[in-house]
């Protein structure tokens, strides 16, 4: 159960109001959490990776907004290397729904931000 809403008798109550943006920018509307989704739909999965980002995360915002998009059900996290322990983030098939938020922002931003561009996705080895 997240913190923005809870379950009372199988009824949902919201924690500002019942409007679907007031819930999306609760969970997404900050200055990083959209980025963390980008890199991951972008296939980063590890820590390190996350943090190459050219916008440049502190290690303890991203380590923040990693916890709270697991928390809403749009991450997982999960062991690649026991000793010392290390995870790796994957999207969810409800953070795999923002591929197409993310598509419609990148298609407004260059029409109104000329000379953005998008990045490559990440190469699996």
């Amino acid at each position: 159960m997240t913190d923005d809403l809870e379950t009372m008798d199988d009824k949902l109550t919201f924690e500002r109001s019942c409007c679907p943006i007031t819930n999306v920018l609760d969970t997404l509307g900050d200055k990083w959490t959209l980025l963390v989704i980008r890199d991951l739909v972008l296939g980063k999965r590890r820590y390190q990776e996350l943090m190459s980002s050219p916008e440049r995360i502190a290690s303890n915002i991203l380590a923040d907004r990693l916890k709270k998009l697991e928390a809403a059900g749009l991450v997982i996290r999960q062991a690649y290397q026991q000793k010392p322990a290390r995870y790796e983030y994957l999207l969810t098939e409800k953070g795999e729904g923002l591929r197409l938020v993310l598509g419609a922002i990148i298609t407004w931003g260059q029409e109104h931000y000329p000379g953005t561009m998008v990045f490559p996705a990440v190469e699996r080895r």
